[in-house]
């Protein structure tokens, strides 16, 4: 009886499966498959083979050398070819890869890679030649600057007219209720803080004639003038500069 159909015979009388078995020793199922078969080659040679024949042996109750000497007597390697022997060491395997590997193949990839490189090229040069796009709102950072810095006059478009009772002080709150911003607030043409305003908090300027402000994320701040809430000035990660004066 081959050592296969031996280990096959054994597993029945043990009462395994060859799922069950194969979950115990913690091979494949197809693996333990090949093995009652009696072709031990996807082991992937002598040691791997006869560890997985003293596994098994333990788990259906078989003597481990009895089966380990029926695996010499008809798989192990001095008795088998030079060509299987070969096999069991990638060696054959791995001169049948190289001889697939031909010429035309090789052209061909490179031919492949030519193109490739052909349509990136145009595409950049399609990218480069469109007509730069300006934009009076950009989303870049403010540059730091050493000292404070005297924002200019808004114009028209970018401030606010408001018409208070003579006597009556512009009182501005800014509020960082979504996120983070820097900010920079000019009263009378000084500049009366310029940083970082995190969020949930909150910075109050009272100015006679006129407030200036800088937002650098105007989407993520909340401002109140003379306890009026005013619309949102601008998106998140948006700069804005703003004036507000009082008549």
């Amino acid at each position: 009886m081959a050592l296969g159909e031996f280990l096959r015979k054994a597993r029945e009388d043990a009462g395994f499966s060859v799922d069950e078995l194969a979950h115990l020793v913690n091979l494949r199922p197809g693996l333990i498959k090949a093995m009652e078969s009696n072709d031990f080659l996807p082991c992937g040679g002598d040691t791997y083979a006869r560890g997985h024949i003293r596994n098994i042996a333990q788990i259906i109750k078989c003597n481990p050398q009895e089966l380990l000497t029926m695996y010499d007597a008809e798989h192990a390697v001095d008795s088998r070819s030079i060509h299987s022997q070969l096999v069991d060491n990638n060696a054959a395997a791995i001169r049948s890869e190289n001889r697939k590997l031909s010429w035309k193949v090789l052209v061909g990839a490179s031919l492949s890679i030519i193109v490739l490189i052909g349509v990136a090229q145009f595409a950049l040069s399609a990218i480069e030649s469109e007509p730069a796009t300006t934009s009076i709102v950009t989303e870049v950072e403010p540059s730091p600057s050493p000292t404070a810095e005297v924002l200019p006059t808004a114009s028209p478009s970018a401030s606010t007219e408001v018409v208070i009772p003579a006597g009556e002080l512009l009182n501005l709150v800014i509020t960082a209720t979504r996120g983070n911003s820097n900010i920079d607030v000019v009263i009378g043409g000084v500049s009366v803080y310029k940083g970082p305003l995190f969020q949930g908090e909150s910075k109050s300027f009272v100015g006679e004639n006129s407030i200036s402000i800088y937002l650098g994320n105007a989407g993520d701040l909340d401002l109140t003038l003379n306890g009026e809430e005013l619309a949102p000035l601008g998106e998140r990660n948006q700069e804005i500069r703003k004036t507000f004066r009082a008549k």
